[in-house]
């Protein structure tokens, strides 16, 4: 028997439709990491299914749960996207309703986005839930295992969950969450060896297309791994700082939990050693923020450049636009390895920019911004939201030009997102915007997708120029031809494939 397994359900194959085959990531479960080593340090034994690494089918998890025997069972429910957390509630409730019906033993808690936003929702709703965490989850899921039973007295002095009484949904006080100070001590790293493979470790999980230069061979042995949590934003489509939520509202509003905290680079280089003498040489740093505080990545970024004296590392992580234009910084994290800058430029407005950002995005020159990136060879994967509020037809069109000229050897769009969490879903409630029925139409790339629709844009048209922008840039000549000069002909027709691959939408007609 051990005390807890931890079931990293992943996204549903409808989410991605015909690109989950081949183009999708496969990324490694970073809180199922952090919580099963967090248990781990204090004498609890853990275990991770990651059914969407391995491929599991119903069955085949109910038959591993049953070899585990676990006290409690964990669904770790965050998406491949910080911000992708009510996507992967679809192929959670799957299976944990399919595990009630066997009739399973343990209590299964839930934690993520979508929980921490929407917890009396979730537990009016989800009947195969028994209980949720209402932040991060650390410290209450280390009370949780201090109980004999999950008894309603018992729980009721138990701080950060959410469980049912008698068919009433209680929500607990909340529960502190791991203080800066003690960062290296209660959040001690990642349990790595807790990940299943098939010849080598790490085998099972894949990169982005873009992130391996478009070369299938370089995606895998692949990895994730966190520096910092948080983000001091509060950006209106975002809801990445749900985890820091401190309050027990109804409805949870991630803008209202805006901070950041550290793991010394020190401690956290240690953790990159462990995926570099595994093998892992193309890893993503998954912060919201990586290139904000110099205190913090100025040092990782030397202790890395000392591991890279072959060039051999590849690493992306994300940044604003408007937090790289300090000089001389972007030849050390070219050094350390970071061959690709995720770059949230959001609209090529600036007022629309600002607006979202409740005036906290400084006002730069884009363009020169990128010449910059480019000029110290590091790769930009730039990050648009087409429908935003403000956006038309006309600035939509203005965004898409924009980045035709800046032309990056990453192109990415959304249509924006009313997410769980986020000031666009408190928007959508009080503006009464049509919102999604069902978890799959929160994701982007699936049939079932509804965006939000603004003042001037209907959820139809915004998906419309989503889609064939998506289109008319990978097709984009001077796009191609930098792909071909920087990755080669290899990486050039395997965009060209990608871009055979039509998205089918259910409110477009298909």
């Amino acid at each position: 028997m051990i005390d807890v397994l931890f079931i990293s359900p992943g996204n549903s194959k409808a989410s991605y439709q015909a690109l989950s085959n081949k183009y999708s990531a496969i990324e490694t479960p970073t809180w199922a990491l952090l919580l099963a080593q967090s248990c781990r340090s204090i004498g609890y034994t853990c275990k991770i299914l990651d059914v969407n690494a391995e491929s599991l089918t119903l069955n085949e998890t109910y038959e591993r749960v049953l070899e585990f025997n676990p006290k409690i069972i964990c669904f770790v429910v965050y998406g491949q996207n910080v911000n992708a957390g009510t996507t992967s509630m679809s192929g959670a409730i799957y299976l944990s309703e399919y595990l009630k019906e066997k009739n399973i033993k343990p209590n299964i808690i839930f934690v993520g986005s979508h929980v921490q936003a929407l917890p009396i929702e979730t537990l009016e709703k989800e009947n195969s839930i028994d209980i949720i965490l209402t932040n991060e989850g650390v410290y209450a899921l280390r009370n949780l295992l201090k109980l004999d039973k999950f008894s309603t007295k018992d729980l009721k002095k138990i701080d950060g969950i959410g469980y049912r009484d008698n068919g009433k949904v209680v929500i607990n006080n909340p529960e502190k969450i791991v203080p800066q100070d003690r960062m290296d001590v209660d959040l001690p790293g990642y349990a790595w060896d807790l990940l299943p493979f098939k010849s080598k470790p790490f085998d099972l999980y894949r990169s982005p297309m873009w992130h391996a230069e478009y070369h299938e061979e370089k995606r895998s042995p692949y990895a994730a791994i966190q520096t910092s949590l948080g983000c001091k934003f509060g950006c209106d489509f975002c809801m990445i700082n749900l985890i820091n939520r401190n309050d027990s509202e109804e409805v949870g509003v991630a803008s209202n939990y805006s901070f950041m905290r550290y793991w010394s680079p020190e401690f956290i280089i240690k953790e990159f050693d462990k995926l570099f003498e595994s093998g892992v040489e193309t890893i993503r740093i998954v912060d919201e923020m990586f290139l904000l505080n110099p205190k913090y990545y100025l040092p990782l970024c030397e202790l890395l450049k000392s591991r890279n004296k072959k060039d051999n590392i590849r690493l992306w992580a994300y940044s604003r636009v408007d937090t790289i234009k300090k000089p001389n910084i972007l030849e050390t994290v070219r050094a350390a390895g970071i061959k690709w800058l995720c770059l949230g430029i959001e609209s090529g407005k600036k007022s629309i920019r600002l607006e979202i950002s409740k005036g906290k995005f400084e006002d730069v020159d884009v363009e020169t911004i990128i010449e910059k990136v480019h000029n110290s060879d590091i790769d930009v994967m730039a990050n648009y939201i087409y429908g935003l509020p403000g956006d038309t037809k006309e600035t939509i069109k203005e965004t898409l030009e924009l980045s035709k000229r800046i032309c990056t050897s990453g192109w990415n769009t959304y249509a924006s997102m009313a997410l769980p969490g986020s000031n666009l879903y408190k928007t959508a409630l009080e503006k009464n915007y049509e919102l999604p029925n069902n978890y799959e139409g929160y994701a982007w790339l699936s049939y079932e997708c509804l965006p939000l629709r603004n003042e001037n844009l209907t959820s139809a048209e915004i998906l419309k120029l989503r889609d064939d922008a998506f289109i008319e840039y990978h097709s984009y000549p001077p796009f191609l031809q930098r792909i071909k000069n920087k990755f080669g002909d290899v990486a050039v027709n395997n965009i060209v494939e990608m871009n055979k691959i039509r998205l089918k939408r259910k409110i477009l007609g298909d």
